[in-house]
């Protein structure tokens, strides 16, 4: 038991769960999160195509396949403000579980879904509109678990503690890409378009009640209480809007978090599941190789992840997003030669080194972001500038990737490593508009005055 004090109030606010206790259900809950937004888009890039768009060519019907994969980054940020909204309205807690409940069965559905071979065109529109509720929920799941996290813990902990979230993305496709290798190991190729690929979305089930179960048994953020009971006191909590409030005082904010996200987001993707197309469409190989260097550098971001969160809270949090935001720009014109030498120890060294990278940038962004904001409002404007900037990064980035590579008997990777350096260098900027936030209390709001 905890219990803190808050210096505008003077009212003293127990948590009575422990800290691990916290980390560990944003830990689990990101996870089985993003395990199944993670599954989608590495689906897409092995089967969806043939299943779901049988009568495009190979190259087309991906595009295509990663058209609804892009749909489910257009709904994050309506997610992330109607999710925000309530999370800085009635709490962060209830938001968590409404939310990973949604994914979970926005995913089930998906592995229950006819093919366009059963019910024609029926089949595409139905898995777009489980990804667009796919796309609603994680919108609202990333802000709220980071926030649980960061603002439980103590200030000089902050980037390690608010790591942990970011180590259960990793975990997640971590998850996502051990089925899939596994399934790709056990089964023959039309096997698993036959049917193998559905199991690991019927998993989800399995992993939603376990990460509901945690998220339950946590109590609500003790630094929201104290801003909800501000507000309160000010007689404005029921005329709270956050996101008018977000717009309103702090857009600067909400700028810098989207150029931040640009590198680290469009490289994310580049680095894990544009790689598999290049292998399967552009390089005609084997699936295997790339899955288990996914495989590998899930685990090693996993773990490298905290490492760097808590270096963060020693030498600040632009010193390492600066070198991140560099390294991903560099290494992307090495990427792809890598991967494309066919060699089992050069193919995981393209993914390892690309996904230390992003962690450099990853890790203490979630510190960074809680902190650019106030408390009543850091739901909202933490999920806001994180997912507006999925739309430009993320959605976009396999679509404009496999444009770019264009002729699939001679790709051009050079292409795809000038866009990542571009992002780059929008994001280098964005962090030198930045403050360091570093040390600083959450305890601050620019709607209650404190």
């Amino acid at each position: 038991m905890s219990t803190q004090t808050s210096p505008a109030t003077g009212a003293s606010t127990t948590s009575r769960t422990p800290m691990a206790k916290v980390v560990l259900a944003s830990l689990i809950g990101t996870a089985v999160e993003w395990y199944d937004f993670f599954l989608y888009g590495s689906a897409a890039a092995l089967v969806f195509g043939s299943v779901f768009f049988p009568e495009s060519d190979p190259v087309n019907a991906t595009l295509l396949a990663f058209g609804t994969y892009a749909l489910g980054f257009v709904a994050r940020p309506l997610g992330g403000v109607v999710f925000g909204h309530f999370g800085d309205r009635v709490g962060r807690k209830k938001m968590l579980v409404v939310s990973i409940i949604m994914m979970g069965a926005a995913t089930v559905a998906i592995g229950l879904l006819p093919s366009y071979a059963a019910i024609g065109v029926t089949a595409p529109v139905l898995l777009l509109a489980c990804r667009l509720l796919q796309g609603f929920a994680v919108g609202g799941e990333w802000g709220g678990a980071v926030l649980m996290a960061a603002e439980h813990g103590e200030d000089r902990h902050r980037g390690f503690w608010s790591s942990w979230p970011q180590s259960g993305v990793a975990m997640g496709n971590l998850l996502a890409t051990g089925v899939l290798w596994v399934l790709a190991f056990v089964q023959s190729d039309d096997t698993f378009e036959a049917w193998g690929w559905r199991i690991p979305f019927l998993l989800s089930a399995v992993l939603v009640l376990v990460g509901l179960w945690v998220r339950l048994s946590i109590e609500e953020s003790p630094v929201f209480q104290e801003a909800r009971a501000d507000l309160e006191q000010q007689q404005v909590a029921e005329a709270h809007l956050p996101i008018l409030e977000v717009l309103r005082r702090y857009p600067r904010e909400v700028l810098i978090a989207m150029g931040m996200r640009l590198a680290e987001n469009i490289s994310y993707y580049i680095f894990t599941v544009i790689s598999i197309t290049f292998i399967v469409d552009f390089g005609d190989g084997d699936k295997g190789p790339i899955l288990q260097a996914l495989l590998i550098g899930a685990a090693v971001q996993f773990t490298v992840i905290p490492l760097i969160g808590a270096w963060s809270d020693r030498v600040g949090r632009r010193p390492l997003y600066l070198v991140g935001a560099i390294g991903v720009g560099v290494w992307s014109f090495v990427f792809f030669g890598l991967v494309d030498s066919g060699r089992e120890g050069l193919v995981v060294l393209a993914v390892v080194v690309g996904l230390i990278f992003h962690s450099l940038m990853y890790a203490p962004q979630a510190a960074f972001f809680s902190e650019l904001f106030g408390t009543s409002v850091r739901y909202t404007g933490a999920s806001v500038g994180y997912q507006l900037a999925s739309i430009l990064a993320g959605a976009l980035a396999p679509i404009i990737a496999v444009k770019l590579l264009a002729d699939p008997a001679d790709p051009n990777t050079t292409a795809v490593a000038i866009y990542v350096a571009v992002a780059s260098v929008l994001t280098v900027v964005a962090v030198l508009c930045a403050k360091e936030t570093v040390n600083t209390s959450l305890r601050h709001d620019r709607v209650t005055g404190r």
